[in-house]
């Protein structure tokens, strides 16, 4: 009986919800779902829009689609671009993590940017009313971040976390549970994908795609000169539409990215000025610590550390830093308690 009783009570769930992924977690599970951020639509015939797919099978189709049919982006540089889109969205992967198979509604917990608008947060919130939550508690992303990077955030002492994910770079301040400051830029990881296109085609005309940069970015990017080049070999076509492949280094690559690698160090030092003069010593005294698929750029430490004189160091799981400390709020209530419901 009791068997039965637990498996009618929903898991509740953390929800990172982020520009390029959407990852899904329960407390004793973790990650059950982690799909790109992704809604495959449908025009009909009458002019009415449908959606067919959502994460990683409407991934799939991008810039690949005919042309009745468009795979989107829901949220772009880290704001919601599509309420509509970013709702259904929100509701498959309720749906999903639980399939209404239960007898109590979850609580959930979403992870959010930094800067959302009153009437964004109250999307997010009734999009997963409607997918079935009991109570809808939403979390601001370097928040998460700094807890998932081991952050003792119900601290006095102030902690700075960096967290360079898709779309943004949120840099925030952390002291006795909250943020005492932030500050979020739209130059992040799409940022340089889009910087690393336009290289290749101004120096080579070849016409990658931005997923292709992406996969340049991961295999030889880097913030800093590396005492060994890197090399890949690019794919695209040149300007007569034929198929070419290059090869192309790592000091390449990080020529391409100097600009916006620039903006995310001018913001954060920007946010130190703006520091409480006893916060600022606390930051002085334990570093900046680096989180999101950014802080995976080789050398990106070094860079920022350089530029800021201080010590910056990367969190033990940078990409899964923020759904790790969203899914910590679920286990720790007193840290639920810091939350918006």
């Amino acid at each position: 009986m009791f068997n039965t009783l637990s498996n009618l009570i929903a898991p509740n769930i953390a929800i990172d919800l982020g520009t390029a992924n959407i990852i899904v977690t329960t407390k004793d599970k973790g990650v059950i779902i982690n799909e790109p951020s992704v809604v495959a639509i449908q025009k009909n015939n009458k002019g009415q829009d449908k959606v067919i797919a959502v994460g990683l099978e409407a991934k799939r189709m991008l810039g690949k689609t005919p042309l009745n049919i468009r795979a989107v982006r829901p949220m772009k540089d880290g704001v919601i671009a599509d309420f509509d889109t970013t709702e259904t969205m929100i509701n498959y992967f309720i749906q999903k993590a639980y399939k209404k198979n239960f007898f109590f509604k979850p609580k959930i917990i979403i992870c959010i940017p930094h800067g959302v608008t009153p009437v964004e947060r109250n999307a997010v919130k009734e999009s997963a009313i409607a997918a079935g939550a009991r109570k809808v508690y939403l979390i601001e992303e370097p928040l998460a971040a700094a807890i998932g990077a081991g952050i003792p955030v119900n601290s006095p002492n102030g902690h700075m976390v960096v967290d360079i994910g898709s779309g943004t770079t949120e840099i925030g301040l952390t002291s006795l549970g909250g943020l005492v400051l932030c500050k979020a830029t739209r130059t992040a990881g799409d940022k340089f994908d889009a910087k690393i296109v336009k290289y290749v085609k101004q120096k080579y005309s070849l016409t990658i795609g931005n997923e292709a940069a992406e996969i340049v970015k991961f295999a030889i990017g880097t913030a800093i000169k590396l005492d060994k080049l890197l090399t890949v070999e690019v794919k695209g076509k040149d300007n007569f539409g034929f198929l070419k492949t290059i090869e192309i280094n790592s000091e390449e690559v990080r020529e391409a990215i100097e600009e916006p690698l620039k903006e995310i160090s001018n913001s954060v030092r920007k946010l130190l000025e703006q520091m409480p003069p006893d916060l600022a010593s606390d930051v002085i005294d334990n570093g900046v610590i680096l989180t999101g698929g950014g802080a995976l750029l080789r050398g990106i430490d070094k860079y920022l550390a350089n530029i800021i004189k201080l010590p910056v160091n990367i969190s033990e799981d940078p990409l899964m830093a923020v759904s790790n400390g969203t899914t910590e709020v679920l286990k720790n209530m007193e840290l639920l308690n810091l939350l918006d419901d």
